[in-house]
């Protein structure tokens, strides 16, 4: 198989066994990789009977085809299982090298079944691999369990994805870290990670990726770097990382403030990339070939005594800043280390917190339940604090690490969680693009901007080869559902490849990547065939957990209009457009599943066997 190592390393950590495995090629053709391939092999490892939890829950790290080419931004990698965040499918995706690593080391992805009766981690090497005693690892968190691995291995260039104490403790929003900071954050794979008692993966390899056709991916390459170096997108991502947007995006109304409940924060521009650039910022990172580089080193050094940090990015400063009326920079980026540290997601740890403030005014709950802290809006000491109480499930926190929706549901106000099927609201608010209410309400992990961000779509950032197209972003519209369809096909397929969403290059370019990699005689088309054959399949996956048409919703505050900023007075009519959009998709009304002849023109017939038995 051309553009694939042509084999997954498969794990089971309850007898110890360690055995290759033919990739299936009939799954690469039609699922590419990434999540879009796991999804295909978890499909039927996973039922309604399957504990996230538990060690019948497979783990799931998969590469794409472009991972570890010469491709620029493609060197990321999924982690894909059942979320034990939202009970459904469970996708995180990060970048650095790790994923180029496990392909140098000859494989395209690892698959981890059981659970292994000692901490462990696994050392795979050129296509060896071996389980080595973890409990001296156990406990530490996730910069040391790197550095450490990498001493023991007495190799620098190791590339280690591991847990911290979060996913050791079962938090339930928990991360899997590698390459220093960077994070498979979304969805609590670093707790399934936990459940299995496997604290890291390390990898080395010295192997290449096999071209079908080196020549013309070199040149195609080239046009990329070319579209990329004039793009004013990756310029702003460069200079001042994924930060550029804050003052901006705050005001469009995009940026949520105070537990999405405000449209303007007139601190913004103090925890903006801007204002990073002119205080703390050190350096500029970036993952494997990625010209943008938008990742940011900062230091703390003056006030918190740590000299390298990693970011914060735009998310982490909303989630820990613009959510809890924190204009203080420095703060916001340690509480991002804290996380990093610990292996939490920012966004879930961030939001959870801001409810917690949120209830706290509201009364519902007092400090009697908080520990003692004072949960003020504008003050980022108590959400530090509960930062290391979530990882540690002590006390308060320990209520927290079971995410939002619990939050609520302990306190009777489950309504007033901002989240979608157990998942978190990112930091864009679907009242500044109705597009992303309809993105947030069927995404497959729960409330996700990286399954279609129309956000940026009604701000010009379109594929007209494809069918997305700008549109009015306060429109609801048939029109908007189906652009949002399109856009989360195509997605899909970035989220498969894997390439990164800030890289935007020609549709033809990525098009030519997949032939150059493959040798596959693939048309433009065909990729969007592929995105919506994995968005299916993976609707396919929760319908079999017991999603149904209910769950395509947003929460209440979402729903009610903001009084002041960009999106002021502005509400998404959800139901005009799910109405369109299962037209478009090809969805059962009642049910919310895809219908027997959709999924048979995906060639998805085995999915429509089982989800149509009679």
């Amino acid at each position: 198989m051309k553009g694939y190592m042509g084999r997954l390393l498969v794990v089971d950590l309850t007898s110890g066994q360690i055995e290759d495995e033919p990739l299936n090629e009939a799954y690469a053709r039609e699922f590419i990789g990434g999540s879009g391939l796991a999804a295909r092999y978890l499909y039927g490892l996973v039922d309604g009977d399957t504990d996230p939890l538990g060690p019948e829950n497979p783990l799931i790290l998969m590469a794409g085809p472009l991972t570890g080419t010469a491709a620029p931004s493609c060197g990321r990698h999924a982690v894909c299982a059942r979320s034990p965040l939202t009970g459904l499918w469970g996708e995180a995706n990060s970048g650095g090298f790790f994923g180029p690593e496990m392909r140098f080391a000859g494989y395209d992805g690892i698959v981890i079944k059981g659970r292994s009766p000692e901490p462990v981690y696994l050392y795979l090497e050129d296509g060896r691999a071996e389980l080595r005693g973890a409990t001296h690892l156990w406990g530490e968190d996730t910069y040391r369990t790197q550095a450490l691995i990498r001493e023991e291995l007495g190799d620098k260039k190791m590339k280690v994805a591991c847990i911290g104490p979060a996913g050791e403790k079962l938090v339930r929003f928990a991360a899997v870290m590698n390459d220093h900071g960077r994070a498979a954050g979304r969805a609590g794979m670093g707790a399934v990670m936990g459940s299995k008692n496997l604290k890291a993966i390390a990898v080395r390899g010295h192997g290449q990726v096999p071209l079908a056709d080196s020549e013309g991916f070199r040149e195609t390459v080239r046009h990329i770097l070319g579209v990329l170096k004039d793009d004013f997108v990756v310029e702003a991502l460069r200079s001042l990382g994924t930060a550029n947007v804050v003052e901006y995006f705050m005001l469009l109304g995009d940026m949520p403030s105070r537990y999405f409940t405000q449209g303007e924060f007139e601190g913004a521009d103090r925890i903006s990339g801007a204002a990073m650039a002119e205080t703390i910022l050190t350096r500029n990172t970036a993952c494997y070939r990625c010209p943008i580089a938008c990742g940011r080193q900062v230091s703390l050094a003056e006030r918190y005594g740590i000299e390298r940090v990693d970011g914060p990015e735009y998310e982490t400063i909303a989630a820990y800043g613009t959510l809890l009326l924190v204009d203080d920079l420095e703060g916001i980026a340690y509480a991002g280390h804290l996380c990093n540290a610990y292996g939490l997601d920012t966004i879930s740890a961030g939001a959870t917190i801001a409810f917690a403030c949120y209830l706290y005014e509201q009364g519902i709950v007092d400090q009697g339940e908080t520990d003692g802290l004072d949960l003020r809006w504008g003050d980022i000491r108590p959400a530090i604090r509960l930062t290391e109480m979530i990882a540690q499930r002590q006390g308060f926190g320990d209520l927290l690490a079971e995410g939002s929706l619990a939050l609520g549901r302990r306190y009777g106000v489950e309504d007033l969680a901002v989240q979608v099927n157990g998942l978190e609201v990112p930091m864009h608010d679907p009242r500044a693009a109705v597009g992303m209410a309809l993105t947030y309400a069927t995404s497959p992990r729960g409330a996700c901007h990286n399954q279609g961000d129309m956000y940026l779509v009604d701000q010009g950032q379109v594929v007209e080869e494809v069918g997305i197209v700008s549109g009015d972003r306060f429109e609801s519209s048939a029109q908007k559902a189906r652009v949002t369809a399109r856009c989360q096909d195509w997605r899909s397929l970035y989220n498969a490849m894997i390439m990164c969403h800030f890289a935007h290059p020609p549709a033809e370019s990525i098009l030519a990547l997949l032939r150059g990699a493959t040798g596959w005689d693939l048309a433009l088309e065909d990729l969007t065939t592929i995105g919506e054959r994995i968005w299916n399949l993976k609707r396919a996956f929760n319908v079999r957990l017991g999603l149904t048409a209910a769950n395509d919703r947003l929460p209440r505050l979402l729903l009610e209009p903001l009084s002041d900023g960009g999106a002021a007075g502005s509400i998404p009519d959800l139901d005009l457009m799910l109405r369109e959009y299962y037209q478009v998709r090809g969805w059962d009304p009642t049910t919310g599943r895809p219908t027997p002849e959709k999924l048979r023109e995906l060639g998805l017939s085995f999915v429509a066997q089982e989800l149509w038995a009679v």
